[in-house]
C-alpha cells in the first residue's frame, strides 16, 4: 500500500453523501452500526443522513431524511433496537414508491445508501438499484429532475448489513443481533433452570426462528437440553418414542429437570408443524410429568446489545463506509460479514439466492441440502448436539484408554463447559475419563478421580473452575507427575487453561527427553479472560469478561452523564496484552484504550488531554478511557488519574475505577460456552485418533512433536498446532504472542473516538463468492 493511497482514507468521500437506513424486525447493535456508518463517513469527509422509519422514510422524503453529525449518535452503542426507526413498507414495493424515493435521493444528491435489515430488505435494496437508470429517465421526462442532477446521481451504490437476530442469511457466520438474542435466551434459560430443579420439572422453550434453527440449536448447546426441534432437520417418524425414552432416562440417572427447545418453525418430516403445546401434551400424556411451556417471543429482540454485537456492528459499519465509497458501477451491490474473524465483502445477489435456497429445499423436504446450504458451522453445532445429548455411553469396555481432564492457570468462564463436553465426549467413545483438581500441583499430588456421565451434570452454565486451578508450573515436579501417569494409566492429557496451560504444555514436552512417562498425547485448550495465548485468536472466558467490562462501562457512562463533564479512568485485567482493554474500548465507545504493544509516551497523553478538553465544548460532556493493568510500569492508572485531574481542572473532574477480578467471573456467555463446548468435543475426537496412532506393543508412547498440540481458532477454522511450532510466535517475557491480529481494529477505536488518523485500509476485505466459502468456513 503506497503513502497516497494510506491518507485517502480521509478524503475519500468528499463530495459523496451517504444514507443510512435500518428496516425490517430490529436487532440489537443496528445502533452500533449506524453511529459506525455516521462517524466513519464523516471522518472521509462524506456527508451522512440518517433516513428514519426504514424505506418508509425513503418514500416518504422531507423530515424523514436528515442529516447526522457527529454528536448525533453519542450514547447509542448501549441501546438495543434501532433508534432510527424500522418499519414494514408497502408503499417501496409498488414501483411509484421508488419512484419518489428517487426523486428524494437525487434532490438531495445521495448516491450511496446503506442498509441495514435482513434478507426481504436487502432484495428490496438491490431491485431499487437495478432500476435507478429508468427511475431518472421517468423523473426527467416528467420535469422532476434535471438533466444536470440526472448525471449527478447517474448511478446508486448499495452495500448491506444483516442485521436479523436468526441468524438465516447465508454468507454470514452471525448476524447482528443473534449474539445478544442468545444472551437474552440463556438468562431465561438459567433462570428457568433453578425452578424447574427445585420442582422437578419438565420445560418446554419455544426460542423465535421461523425459517431457521440457529438459536434454538446453539441454545441447546448451551445449556445442555435434552432434546431440541429445528426446522431444518425434523425428527424421524417415531420421534414421540423416543423423546419420552431420552427423558426417562435423564430423570432415571438422577437429573431434576428436563429441557426441550422448541425454534417457532419446527417440523415434522411431512411439514407439519411441531408445537410447544403439542410437545407438552405429549409429555404429560405419556410420562406424567409436570410440565411448562415458556414461549420467549418479543424479550429476544430486546435489552442492550452484547459486547460482540456492538464490535460486530461497528466493525461492518466501518466496512460498509469503505465498500460504499470505494465501489463503481461495475461493483455488485454487496454485503458486508465477518467470516470467522475476518471481514468479508460478499455479492448481495448470492447470499439472498442462497438464504430463499435454504427455505425452498424445506418446503420440498430436501432437508439434508438444507442443512448443507446453512454452512459448515451450522453443521457442526448439530453434529456435537446429538453426540452430547446422546444419553448412552457404550457399553464396550474393549479398547478402552484412560484420558485425564484438568484446568491450569486463572480462572475463566467457560471451563467447565469444556471439561463437561471433554468428559461426556470420552465416555461415548468408550474411555475411562480421569479429572485432575487442582492443576500440575494435582497431577503430581494424586488429587485425581475417576468422572461418570453425571460427575458433570449442569456444568455448562456455571462460571469459575469446578476443578480447582492453580499456576503452578509442572517442571520441578515431573517425578512425581510421572510416578501418576503411570499409577492412574493415564494415556491422554487435556489441559484446559491460560498460559500457563500452554508453557506447562512446553515444559512437559521438553520433559518427554528424561522421562518416558511424559510420552503421552496431550492437547492444550486456551481458556483465559486475556486472551493472550499463541496459537488462538480467541480463548474460552474473554466473551464473558468483555462483556463484564462493557457492563460496568455502560453503567459508569450513564452517571457521568447525569453529572456532565466528568472523566472516568478503567483499569482492566489482561497481563501484558491489550485485548480487553481494546474491545472493551470498542464496545463501549472510550476516547483511549492504553496498552502494552502500542507503546505510548507523556505527548500522546497530553494529545488525549487535549482531545476531551475539546470534547467538553461539545453537547456530549464525558469521557472514558480504559487502561490495561500492565500497559506501562511507570504511567499506572493513579499516575494517569492524577494528570487527567491536573490537566483537566476547571474544565472536567476525573475518577478512577479498577475493574478487578470481577473480570474473572460470572456466568459464562452464549458464546464462550458454546465455543468451550465444540473446543472440547474436538479436542477429545483428536486426543482418540492419537492415542490409536502411538499404540505399540500394549503401551502407549508418543514422541513426535504433533502429539502435544494446542487447538485454535485461526481466523476461520479450528486447528491443532505443535506446541513446539508456536515457541518462535511467544513473547515469553511479556506473555503474548508476537503477533495479535485485533491491533488493525484500532484505528476503528480511534476514528470512532474522533482522533484525525490514518485509517490503513490495507487490510480491506475484497470481494468474494459465496461456493467457495462454503467449503472452507470456520467450523467453530
Amino acid at each position: 500500500m503506497t503513502h497516497e493511497e494510506h491518507h485517502a482514507a480521509k478524503t475519500l468521500g468528499i463530495g459523496k453523501a451517504i444514507a443510512v437506513l435500518t428496516s425490517g424486525g430490529d436487532a440489537q447493535g443496528m445502533n452500533a452500526a449506524v453511529r459506525a456508518v455516521v462517524r466513519v463517513g464523516i471522518f472521509t469527509g462524506a456527508r451522512v443522513f440518517f433516513v428514519h422509519e426504514g424505506y418508509q422514510g425513503l418514500v416518504d422524503g422531507g423530515e424523514h431524511i436528515r442529516e447526522a453529525t457527529w454528536e448525533s449518535v453519542s450514547m447509542m452503542l448501549q441501546l438495543g433496537g434501532t433508534v432510527i426507526g424500522s418499519a414494514r413498507c408497502k408503499d417501496f414495493r409498488d414501483r411509484e414508491g421508488r419512484l419518489r424515493a428517487a426523486h428524494n435521493l437525487v434532490k438531495l444528491g445521495i448516491t450511496n445508501l446503506c442498509v441495514i435489515g435482513g434478507d426481504g430488505s436487502l432484495t428490496g435494496a438491490d431491485t431499487f438499484r437495478s432500476e435507478w437508470g429508468d427511475l431518472l429517465n421517468d423523473l426527467q421526462k416528467a420535469g422532476k429532475i434535471t438533466v444536470e442532477e440526472a448525471m449527478k446521481s447517474s448511478f446508486l451504490n448499495i452495500v448491506g448489513l444483516v442485521g436479523s437476530i436468526d441468524n438465516d442469511f447465508c454468507g454470514t457466520d452471525m448476524t447482528i443481533g443473534t449474539d445478544s438474542a442468545l444472551h437474552r435466551i440463556i438468562e431465561i434459560v438459567d433462570a428457568i433452570t433453578t425452578t424447574a430443579q427445585s420442582h422437578q420439572r419438565t420445560f418446554v422453550l419455544e426460542v423465535m426462528g421461523r425459517h431457521c434453527g440457529y438459536l434454538a440449536l446453539v441454545t441447546s448447546l448451551s445449556c445442555g437440553a435434552d432434546w431440541v426441534f429445528i426446522p431444518e432437520c425434523p425428527p424421524d417418524d417415531d420421534w414421540e418414542e423416543h423423546l419420552c425414552r431420552r427423558l426417562s432416562e435423564t430423570r432415571t440417572r438422577g437429573s431434576r429437570l428436563n429441557i426441550i427447545i422448541v425454534a417457532e418453525g419446527a417440523i415434522d418430516r411431512n411439514g407439519k408443524p411441531i408445537t410447544s403445546e403439542d410437545i407438552k401434551n405429549l409429555v404429560v400424556k405419556r410420562l406424567g410429568y409436570d410440565t411448562r411451556v415458556t414461549v420467549l417471543g418479543h424479550v429476544q429482540r430486546g435489552g442492550t446489545p452484547s459486547a460482540f454485537d456492538r464490535i460486530l456492528g461497528s466493525r461492518m459499519g466501518v466496512e460498509a463506509v469503505m465498500a460504499l465509497l470505494e465501489g463503481t458501477p461495475d461493483t455488485p451491490a454487496c454485503v458486508v460479514s465477518l467470516s470467522g474473524n475476518q471481514a468479508v465483502r460478499l455479492p448481495l445477489m448470492e447470499c439472498v439466492q442462497v438464504t430463499k435456497d435454504v427455505t425452498k429445499a424445506m418446503d420440498e423436504k430436501r432437508f439434508d441440502e438444507a442443512m448443507k446450504l446453512r454452512g459448515r458451522s451450522f453443521m457442526n453445532n448439530w453434529e456435537v448436539y446429538k453426540l452430547l445429548a446422546h444419553v448412552r455411553p457404550p457399553v464396550s469396555k474393549g479398547s478402552m484408554h484412560t484420558v485425564a481432564v484438568m484446568n491450569v492457570g486463572a480462572p475463566a468462564a467457560g471451563m467447565n463447559a469444556a471439561v463437561r463436553s471433554t468428559v461426556r465426549i470420552g465416555l461415548i467413545q468408550g474411555n475411562r475419563v480421569l479429572v485432575v483438581h487442582d492443576g500440575f500441583e494435582g497431577l503430581a499430588k494424586g488429587q485425581i478421580e475417576e468422572a461418570g456421565w453425571s460427575y458433570v451434570g449442569g456444568w455448562t452454565g456455571q462460571g469459575g473452575s469446578k476443578l480447582g486451578t492453580k499456576r503452578t508450573l509442572p517442571k520441578k515436579n515431573l517425578e512425581q507427575i510421572s510416578a501418576n501417569i503411570t499409577k492412574f494409566n493415564i494415556q491422554g492429557l487435556v489441559i484446559i487453561g491460560g498460559f500457563e496451560a500452554y508453557t506447562g504444555g512446553l515444559e512437559l514436552m521438553e520433559g518427554r527427553k528424561q522421562f518416558d512417562e511424559l510420552c503421552i498425547p496431550f492437547v492444550v485448550i486456551p481458556a483465559t479472560v486475556s486472551n493472550n495465548v499463541p496459537g488462538s485468536d480467541f480463548s474460552i472466558g474473554a466473551d464473558t469478561a468483555l462483556n463484564t467490562i462493557c457492563t460496568t462501562c455502560d453503567r459508569i457512562k450513564q452517571s457521568a452523564a447525569g453529572t456532565k463533564r466528568r472523566v472516568f479512568i478503567i483499569e482492566t485485567m489482561g497481563g501484558y496484552c491489550g485485548y480487553l482493554a481494546t474491545m472493551a474500548g470498542l464496545a463501549a465507545g472510550a476516547d483511549a484504550a492504553y496498552i502494552f504493544e502500542e507503546p505510548f509516551t507523556i505527548r500522546d497523553l497530553q494529545a488525549n488531554v487535549e482531545h476531551l478538553v475539546q470534547k467538553m465544548k461539545t453537547t456530549v460532556k464525558r469521557g472514558l478511557v480504559l487502561r490495561n493493568e500492565k500497559c506501562n510500569e511507570n504511567y499506572t492508572t493513579d499516575f494517569i488519574f492524577n494528570l487527567y485531574s491536573e490537566e483537566g481542572k476547571g474544565i472536567f473532574d476525573s475518577r478512577k475505577n479498577v475493574l478487578g477480578h470481577m473480570q474473572q467471573g460470572g456466568s459464562p456467555t452464549p458464546f464462550d460456552r458454546n465455543f468451550a463446548t465444540k473446543m472440547g468435543a474436538k479436542a477429545m475426537n483428536w486426543m482418540s485418533g492419537k492415542i490409536k496412532e502411538s499404540y505399540r506393543n500394549g503401551r502407549i508412547f508418543a514422541n513426535t512433536p504433533d502429539s502435544g498440540c494446542l487447538l485454535g481458532m485461526r481466523k476461520r477454522a479450528l486447528v491443532f498446532q505443535p506446541v513446539a511450532e508456536l515457541n518462535d510466535q511467544t513473547d515469553f517475557e511479556h506473555r503474548i504472542p508476537k503477533e495479535q491480529w485485533w491491533l488493525k481494529l484500532r484505528p476503528i477505536l480511534k476514528i470512532l473516538a474522533k482522533y484525525e488518523i490514518d485509517l490503513d485500509t490495507s487490510d480491506h476485505a475484497h470481494l468474494e463468492h459465496i461456493s467457495r466459502k462454503r467449503s472452507g468456513e470456520a467450523a467453530v
